[in-house]
Parts: C-alpha cells; structure tokens; sequence
C-alpha cells in the first residue's frame, strides 16, 4: 500500500511509549491519511506519494500545550515596566490595572478582532510545533463576554490545523462591577454563564485563590459545569493553599493546575483520583515565584504536564519548549520528564487519549526537530538549549503544515 506522507532516514524517533520513550535509530513514519500506518526501522517502511529526508533529525509527536490564556485584547507592558520598578501589584490592580486592563480591553473588542489576535498567537506555537493546544476564556467576566470569547475560541477551529481544547473559565476573577455583591457574580456564573457557556467549551475552570474565588465558592462552580457536561481543571494552590485541588481531585478533575503551594495531602489525592498535575514554570519566572512539590509528586506517581500559561500578565510566555526547560531549571523535572510533560503527560490534561504519543492508534500529528549544531539527535539535547534547535517540519491530522527539508 502506498501512503501519503513517509519520513524517513530520522536520526532518532521517539514514540513517547515505554521505558525507553520508543526511541528507534534509523528511523521511518509514514502517514496514509489521517493515521500513521507505519512506524519504525526506515529498511521495512513502505512507499510514499511524498517523501521527506530526515537525515539528522528527531522525530516526536506533536507538541500539547495543557495551559493557556491565548484569547485576550490589549498589552500590559507598562504594567511590566512599572512592576521592574517596585510597583506592588496590588497598587496596580486598585488602578484598575492587571487582569482588570485585560478585562476591559477584551470587552471593548469585537469578536472578529478576538480571532484574529488568537491566530497571530496561535501560528508561532504551531510553527514550534504545538498541534494540541488548551484555550480559557476568562477575560470577559459577563454572560455576553465570556460567550463572545468561547465564541471566537471555537471560530479558530476550522481557521488552525491546530487541535483546541476550549475551557470555560467565568470564575477566573470578580470583575469591578460585583467587588461589593462577590455573591450575585457567584449566582451570575452559575445560573446564566455557565448554560449559554457549556455547549462551546469542553472543560470548566476556576481560579481558587486569595483575592478570587474562595473553596466553597469554587466547589458550587465546579459542581455547575459539571452537571452541564463539562470536565473539570482548577487553578490551584498557586499563591496561598485553599485546599481546591484536593477538592477538585474528588469531583473528578482532569487537572488541577499551577500547584506552587501544594501540600503532600493534595499530591496524594491526585494520585487517588486520578488527576494530572499542570505545572506552570513561565509563572513561577516571572513572579519570581516558589517552584511547586515536584519532588513529591513524583513519589506519588502524579503525572505531570507542563503548560506555557500564555498569557498577557504573568506569563507572556510564547514558546511551550521555553517552558520544558525552564521545568528544569526552576521546578526540578528531569529532561525525561519534561519531554513527557508536553507530550504524553499533557495529553492526560486534556483528555485527549489520542495525542502526546505516535503509534497506529494516535493522531497523525508530529513533529522534526534539527538537533543544536554540534549535539546529539536526542530529546536531552532539546531541553538542555534553551532554542537552540529548528524545528525544520510538522505535520497535524496527517498534513504537512510546512517544511524546511525537501520533498521528493
């Protein structure tokens, strides 16, 4: 049978499965329509319509980004600028700064211009390699915004070859108008946001945390989406501990997210549950943040995925490979880990059974990756320069998007 894609000659291909991480040398995948139907030692592959050489390249699955923000109007660099110079935070925000600017700048945005500013976003994350990718809502803060956000979150789908996971997160923080009736915001989620919200959106999130939503507040919400069919993320334990991932671990949660102040109780309930971990190192960076448990979710067998948290504030970080490294760095995962954590790990946090790994059942979506200049065509390499490789091809739901190498 002749397929339509083969790449071959792949210095070294990682599968993402086993022990080993699949890892063949002498490598070749091939691509009949929207699957792989070969993968594997390069002298067994089959014949291919196209053809691509890649001599000295690795070869993974395309990458998962498990947590961002990537739908927002308007810029927050003065902020930036203003904070390098001492600012607190909280001096910006009773300004009406911080998410509140962001608030106020998505609002005034049409959903035509949501769009388009998520696809000048969204393009640069593909062309690193991400085919799998979360969105939140969470900027609109109104029935009608946070509808007009899901709203252009779902316009992209046809728009990307990228595959997006939409997340409705209504409860990301109070907006200005309900600062002294905290309680009918609550109502106001529950009983009209979240059933004109739930049809566009694939998960429910809330933001458990001084100054946002406290515990009960975040249960009765979760509780919401999830009677109207959505699965259930928090952002969790990031600048004091509530307790909400432990609480959102038993309700079910696919992931609980950000986890700079989890306790080893809530790793524990992880594991018990089930629930994927989401660490968020751009976060930590940029506010110079405390590095979550790593150490001890591990030992609890919690899998761990790693997120850009893209976003206009505290992580406007644009580059999920960044992130890899920076988990490293700041949070103590070993290169192996952090390959799985945007991978097959990621995967895990949105649900998705299909993608973070290649093999005859999982998408056709992967990536080719030109090693630094001088270093070894492995994973580690990767991880250790920050940017130092190319990613010279990828290929999402079996099409090639773009590719610097030849095709015969």
């Amino acid at each position: 049978m002749i397929s339509d894609l083969l790449i071959t000659n792949i210095a070294t291909l990682y599968t993402m499965q086993g022990e080993d991480l699949g890892k063949t040398t002498e490598a070749a995948l091939s691509i009949l329509g929207a699957k792989l139907n070969y993968f594997g030692n390069k002298t067994n592959a089959p014949s291919a319509t196209q053809t691509i050489d890649a001599t000295g390249c690795i070869v993974l699955p395309g990458l998962v980004d498990a947590h961002t923000h990537a739908i927002w109007a308007g810029s927050r660099s003065d902020e930036f600028a203003r904070r390098l110079q001492g600012v607190p935070y909280s001096e910006i925000l009773e300004q009406g700064g911080g998410i509140l600017s962001t608030v106020s700048a998505t609002r005034k945005a049409s959903m035509q211009h949501l769009t388009e500013l998520g696809q000048q976003r969204l393009l640069p994350l593909l062309h690193r390699g991400v085919t799998s990718i979360e969105i939140k809502s969470g900027y609109g803060l109104s029935v009608e915004h946070e509808d007009k956000i899901l709203s252009a979150i779902q316009s992209l789908i046809p728009k990307t070859p990228m595959r997006i996971s939409p997340t409705f997160l209504g409860a990301h923080t109070i907006p200005k108008e309900f600062r002294s009736k905290r309680s009918e915001y609550v109502s106001q989620i529950i009983e009209e946001q979240i059933p004109r919200c739930a049809p566009k959106a694939r998960f429910i999130d809330v933001y458990c945390d001084r100054g946002a939503f406290d515990l009960d507040e975040s249960i009765a919400i979760l509780e919401a989406g999830r009677a109207h069919g959505l699965g259930i993320k928090a952002h969790s334990e990031q600048v004091v501990h509530t307790g909400i991932s432990s609480a959102a671990a038993k309700l079910g949660a696919v992931s609980v997210e950000h986890l700079e102040r989890a306790t080893e109780t809530d790793c524990a309930n992880l594991a018990t549950y089930g629930t994927t971990a989401v660490l968020l190192p751009g976060a930590q960076f940029y506010l110079k943040d405390t590095a979550p448990p790593v150490q001890t979710l591990r030992e609890y067998g919690v899998p761990m995925a790693i997120g850009s948290d893209l976003n206009p504030g505290s992580s406007p970080v644009h580059d999920l490979w960044s992130c890899a490294t920076m988990a490293c760095i700041l949070q103590g995962f070993t290169p192996r880990e952090a390959i799985l954590g945007i991978t097959r790990q990621a995967a895990k946090a949105i649900a998705d059974p299909k993608a973070g790994f290649l093999g005859l059942e999982s998408h056709a979506d992967c990536v080719i990756i030109r090693p630094p200049a001088g270093e070894p065509p492995t994973y580690e390499s990767i991880i250790q320069h920050l940017n130092g490789h190319r990613v010279e091809a990828v290929i999402s739901k079996g099409k090639l998007i773009f590719s610097n190498l030849p095709i015969l």
